[in-house]
């Protein structure tokens, strides 16, 4: 059965969110009074007490790290950033935050915004779509109906993401020729509609190929508009040629001043050949390093311990990052050793409720945790050194314990938990009670 079409007017009555946080945990105090209620509104100025924040490491006799410290705050909010941050005073006339553990806001670095049954009946995905080109051959069959509700069926999944504390994604939207550049507009329309709440960056994304179906002139159409990434696709299997997709990606990028983020799930020699080609690439023009990522890179997890560490290392080198799903299964990728190298490594769900997989949650705080499980983080130390895939690097203590975030001027982006320690908040996937986007309290 396929998903069946339904008016935006429709949609709107009769879908629902069911959000993990339940109802917002942040709401001014009756004391403040109606004038001060609007300016929290229209300003963004505000104190929020009794906010759990991380103060150092706890260490047991042999010198390792056994709990988190941990201390009340006062948080003062003005105009989108934390203008301060005091000695806890718990009878302030202030929103209280009821010693919720406040974190980074997280980021997922990996979706595609625009691809989605979110707001649909329920679809499994289908046995018969088995490779690349078998769900290329799919997405011309059903795009052009769901495009139709795509902008209501996407604020609603931002919706979703927004409970689990997400405000920030980086999003492949689909440049092919059966939407054309309409998946691109209508995301926009979405993240237009939402852009007091959350913020995305875009990556171009030749899902259907540049070559297999002659897209070229669409993503130098799309490369024009409000993106920030080129992408690419599978360029042996899809295109059946490395430096004619790959050099296309590259000058369209350095032509347009964008970076590069390209989906890879080639493994073996075919996607190692990629992951080098691309290194070279950005070797040769130094403008795109630190702005260009390999998502998937799934050849990295077949090669052996010497291998990975030269990749690793020349990886680093070039600041060509990766952007990871963090799979089950036998392709369980090095992280540990990207990390260890230096490597740029970022987390996304990828899918949700999509007609590639269905798993996608929309918490990131879950893919931190199953990199935990995969990876044998169980310390304190490790489970709040892992946070760093939900938050994109941003800890609140650096190594050493010593407290690296927040500080004062750092923008108003983050989370209230229900957790004692980012420790617990990874191994538990602590529920998210409410988001604050750039001073806006989300919910």
């Amino acid at each position: 059965m396929e998903p069946r079409s339904i008016s935006r007017k429709g949609f709107l009555k009769s879908s629902s969110v069911l959000l993990a946080a339940g109802t917002g945990i942040l709401q001014a105090p009756a004391a403040i009074g109606a004038q001060q209620s609007r300016s929290v509104k229209a300003d963004r100025s505000y104190t929020l007490k009794n906010v759990r924040l991380e103060t150092g490491f706890g260490y047991d006799e042999d010198g390792e790290v056994v709990y988190t410290k941990t201390e009340l705050f006062n948080i003062e909010i003005h105009d989108g950033k934390i203008k301060a941050i005091l000695p806890n005073k718990a009878d302030a006339n202030a929103i209280d935050a009821k010693g919720l553990l406040m974190l980074p806001a997280f980021r997922d670095m990996h979706i595609h915004l625009d691809k989605t049954f979110y707001g649909l009946p329920w679809k499994a995905k289908l046995a018969k779509n088995r490779t690349v080109k078998d769900m290329i051959a799919y997405e011309q069959q059903i795009i052009p109906e769901l495009l139709k509700t795509s902008v209501p069926r996407t604020e609603k999944l931002i919706e979703l993401m927004q409970s689990y504390g997400t405000n920030y994604a980086r999003s492949h939207v689909n440049i092919d020729p059966t939407s054309g550049l309409n998946s691109l507009k209508n995301l926009q329309k979405a993240l237009e509609n939402k852009k007091e709440s959350f913020q995305a960056e875009l990556v171009a994304f030749p899902q259907h190929g540049i070559n297999y179906t002659k897209s070229e002139d669409l993503m130098k159409e799309a490369a024009k508009m409000d993106i920030d990434f080129i992408g690419g696709l599978d360029p042996t299997s899809i295109d059946g040629a490395i430096e004619k997709h790959m050099d296309f990606i590259v000058q369209l990028a350095l032509d347009n001043n964008k970076g590069i983020d390209i989906h890879l799930h080639e493994s073996g020699d075919p996607g190692m050949k990629t992951i080098h080609y691309l290194i070279d690439k950005v070797i040769e023009n130094p403008v795109l390093k630190g702005k260009t990522f390999i998502s998937h890179s799934f050849a990295l997890a077949q090669l052996d311990k010497v291998k990975i560490e030269e990749t690793a290392e020349k990886l680093a080198n070039a600041k060509v990052g990766i952007a990871s799903t963090i799979p089950f299964g036998g392709t369980i990728m090095p992280i540990p050793v990207l990390y260890k190298h230096g490597v740029d490594v970022v987390a996304g769900n990828d899918c949700i409720i999509d007609w590639w997989s269905t798993f996608g949650t929309g918490s990131i705080l879950q893919k931190a945790n199953l990199a935990a499980q995969l990876y044998g983080y169980r310390t304190e130390f490790d489970l709040s050194r892992i946070l760093k895939l939900a938050t994109h690097n941003v800890l609140p203590l650096d190594d050493k314990g010593n407290r690296s975030w927040p500080k004062a001027g750092d923008q108003a982006d983050v989370v209230l938990i229900d957790a004692s320690c980012s420790a617990e908040a990874v191994s538990r996937i602590s529920p998210v009670k409410s988001l604050i986007h750039r001073g806006k309290i989300v919910f």
